[in-house]
């Protein structure tokens, strides 16, 4: 199984010690079950750093591309509630990117991520997608692996920034996306330090503006566990 859907809302953001708590019980409480209720959304997953002590990612994995411009998705962004209200701008440092799904391998949710932010160098864009493809294939039925897939930021053109985006201010935006995920962590590192290490994505085409992030499994909810509360 790959990740659910043919697109996805990738995340980075950084949170203050003294509003953790809150953070938590907001997110999972009120702010996972209100997207999670929106059609088109499949399953949405927040990973707590393993390397920055205030750095998360999230990742809403949707249906269709068509589902970040629906009108159920963009009610939500421009009326959000009085709790999203004064969380939002404790969502420092905001990296948003709405992103096609490329290549998928694997799936499920196991308890380690690892993140890739990279882009192509000019005129090596085919050559870096296949040589990516052809990794993620390999390693994602890896012992101590469960999937690697390859995501390309698309984002929809709108009229003007939603209102969550103005409580936040500017957010930006990654290009090209990987992820690997895995039960053993330790094998998530080998894959970030072997083939997806930086001199090895340099050679096969990616610019020299790469960010990796290590993760831990924080919650993961999907529109069935809302129906069940």
């Amino acid at each position: 199984m790959s990740l659910l859907g043919k697109a996805a809302v990738a995340m980075w953001w950084s949170v203050r010690p003294e509003q953790r708590t809150e953070f938590g019980d907001w997110h999972s409480h009120e702010h996972f079950p209100e997207r999670m209720s929106i059609p088109g959304f499949r399953r949405g997953s927040r990973w707590t750093s393993t390397t920055d002590a205030e750095g998360f990612f999230v990742l809403y994995e949707l249906e269709q591309y068509e589902v970040l411009t629906s009108k159920g998705y963009l009610d939500r962004l421009n009326a959000p509630t009085p709790w999203s209200t004064r969380m939002m701008p404790h969502h420092l440092g905001m990296v948003r990117s709405q992103c096609r799904i490329v290549a998928s391998f694997g799936g499920g949710v196991a308890t380690s991520l690892a993140t890739i932010r990279l882009s192509p160098e000019a005129g090596r864009d085919a050559q870096l997608q296949t040589r990516l493809s052809e990794t993620l294939s390999a390693l994602a039925l890896q012992p101590g692996l469960t999937g690697a897939h390859l995501l390309f930021t698309d984002t929809p053109r709108t009229s003007a920034p939603t209102t969550e985006q103005q409580i936040r201010g500017r957010d930006g935006a990654a290009d090209w996306i990987v992820l690997l995920s895995g039960y053993d962590a330790d094998v998530v590192d080998a894959g970030i330090a072997g083939q997806f290490s930086p001199s090895s994505l340099h050679a096969a085409g990616a610019g020299e503006d790469i960010m990796i992030g290590r993760y831990r499994l924080a919650f993961t909810m999907t529109p069935q566990d809302v129906a069940a509360i």
